[in-house]
């Protein structure tokens, strides 16, 4: 297969996308030979502390995008019974990155989504959000952004509207 600019595409040997192609710090593909951010090297397999503190970084850091590929690791690689609370936090990190980019629809669509299942997980099963992270907070902010984008406030800038992932104490 030949990519739109006439090249080679990036798979491997299944088949499967390698997504080597630059992007830039919300995730956006770039022209081939742009320079673009560093990549969140994909699959690894982090203690669920030091998915937070890296998820927080890269949220402070204005990098939702990436975020929530941190997320998606631990997502794939974490215990079943923590799936959904993964899988919900990557759909905020990625809902910020949509309405960052100025998706509102999409923004809030996954903002809402993010909100629910970490909600669900964290408040609703009786379960206490584990690794100090804040739950409530979190799916408070996100439909207090979601709500926000609805309005028309976006792009938000993703800095400034980055949740914090632990209780502050």
């Amino acid at each position: 297969m030949r990519d739109t600019a006439g090249g080679a595409r990036d798979r491997d040997a299944e088949g499967r996308a390698r997504n080597a192609r630059p992007r830039d710090g919300l995730g956006r593909p770039l022209p081939y030979g742009a320079e673009g951010v560093a990549r969140q090297p994909e699959g690894v397999v982090r203690a669920p502390e030091a998915t937070v503190s890296e998820a927080q970084r890269l949220l402070d850091a204005g990098r939702p995008f990436h975020a929530h590929e941190v997320f998606e690791d631990a997502w794939k690689s974490g215990p079943d019974g923590e799936r959904q609370l993964w899988r919900g936090l990557a759909q905020l990190a990625v809902g910020l990155t949509h309405a960052a980019r100025g998706n509102a629809t999409g923004g809030a669509r996954l903002l809402r989504r993010g909100a629910g299942a970490v909600e669900e997980w964290c408040v609703a099963s009786g379960t206490t959000c584990p690794y100090g992270m804040d739950g409530v907070g979190l799916a408070s902010w996100a439909r207090e952004l979601a709500d926000r984008v609805e309005r028309g406030e976006s792009p938000v800038d993703p800095v400034a509207a980055a949740p914090r992932l632990r209780i502050r104490t």
